[in-house]
């Protein structure tokens, strides 16, 4: 559908024709900016010690994917662990990758799934808003950020990246990461609706490790919604979502799984979730 107004990730679908695959997504670990109450974009900002022990859990519940509850992802091969190449989402990835070579959960696979960087999916540029604190934004720039929270397909950071320059560079990515899925010799599935007993699904799956910003783009762009919508989504540190590919088309299988994460959730967690998720920050 044509679109002059831009606020639509670029039309046509990324998804190869018939594709039966999967996607997970994990954010990274909390960072020291988050602890700090910054903005980050694409600053790079280290795991604090919570986000090292968030990226710990998340890594041990991929190694024992299968263990009850199991999670909602193929028994395929992992092809690829990708991962946006600032350093927050590098560490959680190698936790990651590391945990499944230890558990030896690759063990059945042809092959080991392939870690790679990829810059399609680093954080949304913010900036002259990378690194102040949040309430510095609100000061100097309140016009500016009111505008990112109404209006994100028509404002951004000043010296930032539009939306729509992060959904070509996102598309780019997922491009080359679903054109890597395809090719299986897997059989066509029919699992289109949750709840009904079926086969295992053997189909290939791959896990990318990235932002809350960046991922809000990916959804849009894989559900072929407007741009505008941006803030309809919203992904949690460590949590696992998943997005399961049938005959070319995508579908929402689960998403913010996060109950490997609960030693670490409380009171204050929580409400610093919530100020940070009010006040517009990436």
């Amino acid at each position: 559908m044509d679109d002059p107004t831009g606020r639509r990730a670029l039309s046509g679908s990324p998804i190869p024709d018939g594709l039966d695959a999967s996607l997970v997504f994990v954010r990274h670990g909390e960072s020291q900016f988050i602890v700090e109450g910054r903005f980050q974009g694409q600053a790079d900002s280290p795991l604090s010690t919570a986000g090292r022990e968030q990226a710990a859990l998340v890594a041990d519940r991929l190694a024992r994917q299968h263990e009850s509850p199991a999670l909602p992802i193929p028994d395929g091969p992992l092809r690829e662990i990708v991962h946006s190449p600032l350093g927050r989402t590098t560490e959680t990835a190698s936790a990651i990758a590391s945990a499944r070579s230890q558990a030896g959960t690759d063990d059945g696979a042809a092959d080991p799934p392939v870690v790679r960087a990829d810059p399609g999916f680093a954080e949304i540029g913010q900036g002259v808003w990378e690194g102040l604190h949040r309430d510095q934004i609100t000061t100097r720039y309140a016009a500016e950020l009111a505008a990112w929270r109404h209006a994100p397909a028509e404002s951004w950071a000043p010296g930032g990246e539009s939306l729509q320059m992060v959904a070509q560079r996102v598309r780019s990515a997922l491009s080359t990461a679903l054109g890597n899925l395809a090719g299986s010799d897997v059989g066509p599935n029919d699992d289109l609706v949750a709840g009904y007993r079926v086969a295992a699904r053997r189909d290939p799956w791959s896990l990318i490790v990235g932002h809350d910003g960046v991922f809000k783009v990916t959804m849009l762009t894989l559900f072929d919604l407007p741009l505008e919508r941006f803030w309809m989504w919203s992904f949690e540190l460590c949590a696992i979502t998943v997005v399961d590919i049938r005959g070319g088309r995508p579908i929402l299988r689960a998403h913010n799984l996060s109950g490997h994460l609960a030693p670490r959730l409380d009171g204050t967690a929580i409400a610093e979730r919530a100020a940070r998720e009010a006040s517009g920050a990436l």
